[in-house]
């Protein structure tokens, strides 16, 4: 198995970015329902409103970025433009006198993540040898999970010594000013692959080359997710079978913690099995996390089940990646991660709203029953993908086959 220390500079730093990234927007985003309604007066409404808005963006942006991407001489200025507006206008929520300001800020925000996210994962795919790509993904999604753990922790410090939600939100800005000069001074890129059959493609003609298992994975992902709502739900369903809000915080941040090992752990596997495997158990695990979230009652069984379901991104994250960039052709690295990034943002954005809707209207334990149904279905979607089945490729080496 690959060490940290054979992983290219670039990706260290890449990791280190976002953690970095996270920890800076940690401090504001668990914080931001409370800013808005107490002191800005805002509701739920417009919580709402400024979400929708923003992820929306992000999704969207996220496939013209990356075809973006394929067709600039290099990927680092979009990179580092994306990470330099983000870290620009999060801290700014800390001046806003209004809930509007803080929609114009989360906006350009997610302007930034638009931006920066296929052009990212497609340079890590640039720099990393195929034998260690599940490493890489792995180490910079366990950073980034790092962060998340991080980020809260320090905003909670930050208020256990008096200082105030605006002061906190303005000191988000040292790590993202951390940000620019690790992406400025440390992440390098090789050179760029050129195919000139891809060259000048448009974004529906660079589509149509990636191929055809790529789309099929594609749909598979988009089915997964149409039943992949937000965690919000988990903890609420934990709170309604008696866990208190303040052991909520404490398994949120614990959760996190299971996700920094799990992502590492699971990229590394990603470079020994194959990445198709990875996913379909890691897909297996979230379905039977959601059937003991419709059925357990016990809040002790509801917070085991949640801790492991921390596993489920360890098995997919690092895996989906690694999949993504050996599937496709280099010089359409970027277009490739952009719609699958893309993708999974537009089909989240309902994904909530419908979960919400059976859980009012039918119970939690229909809409997790849901949830788990469309789980299990894009298993069955994933292992038409290429030829053989999940059977054949039972103790095949890795990178055998169309498995890559």
């Amino acid at each position: 198995m690959k060490k940290l220390s054979s992983l290219p500079r670039a990706v260290v730093a890449l990791g280190l970015v976002s953690f970095l990234t996270d920890l800076s927007s940690e401090m504001i985003y668990p914080l931001l329902p409370v800013f808005l309604s107490t002191v800005l007066g805002a509701g739920a409404l417009s919580l709402g409103l400024i979400e929708g808005v923003a992820e929306s963006t992000a999704a969207l942006l996220k496939i013209v970025s990356g075809a973006w991407a394929d067709r600039a001489k290099s990927r680092k200025p979009m990179i580092l433009g994306g990470y330099g507006l983000s870290g620009l206008v999060r801290p700014l929520v800390g001046i806003a006198t209004s809930w509007p300001f803080v929609l114009a800020m989360r906006f350009a925000d997610r302007v930034g993540k638009g931006l920066r996210t296929a052009p990212r994962d497609a340079l890590i795919a640039d720099v990393t040898p195929e034998e260690s790509r599940g490493t890489a993904y792995g180490l910079h999604r366990s950073m980034d999970h790092a962060g998340a753990v991080v980020g809260p922790l320090v905003a909670s410090g930050l208020i256990a010594l008096g200082i105030g939600l605006r002061s906190i939100f303005l000191l988000a800005m040292v790590p993202s000013i951390l940000v620019v000069l690790v992406l400025i001074f440390y992440v390098k890129e090789v050179r760029k692959p050129d195919d000139s059959g891809h060259k000048g493609l448009s974004l529906l003609k660079g589509f149509g080359q990636l191929g055809k298992d790529y789309r099929k994975l594609l749909v598979a992902l988009f089915v997964f997710t149409l039943g992949n709502s937000t965690d919000a739900f988990l903890l609420l369903r934990m709170n309604e079978a008696g866990v208190a809000a303040t052991w909520i915080a404490l398994l949120w941040a614990a959760h996190h913690v299971v996700k920094m090992g799990a992502t590492y752990v699971g990229g590394r596997l990603a470079d020994r099995m194959p990445p198709r495997r990875l996913i379909a158990v890691g897909w297996i695990v979230y379905a039977a996390v959601y059937l003991c979230f419709a059925f357990i009652q016990s809040a002790t069984g509801l917070v085991v089940v949640f801790l492991l379901y921390g596993l489920y991104f360890g098995l997919t994250e690092p895996a989906e990646k690694t999949w993504v960039a050996g599937m496709v052709p280099a010089s359409l690295r970027g277009t490739a991660f952009g719609f699958y990034h893309g993708a999974i943002g537009i089909a989240a954005l309902p994904a909530s709203l419908v979960f919400g809707a059976v859980w009012h209207w039918a119970g939690a334990p229909a809409a997790f029953c849901m949830g788990s149904s469309l789980a299990f279905i894009a298993v069955g979607a994933l292992l038409r993908i290429g030829g053989g089945g999940l059977r054949a490729e039972l103790g095949a080496p890795h990178g055998a086959g169309s498995l890559r």
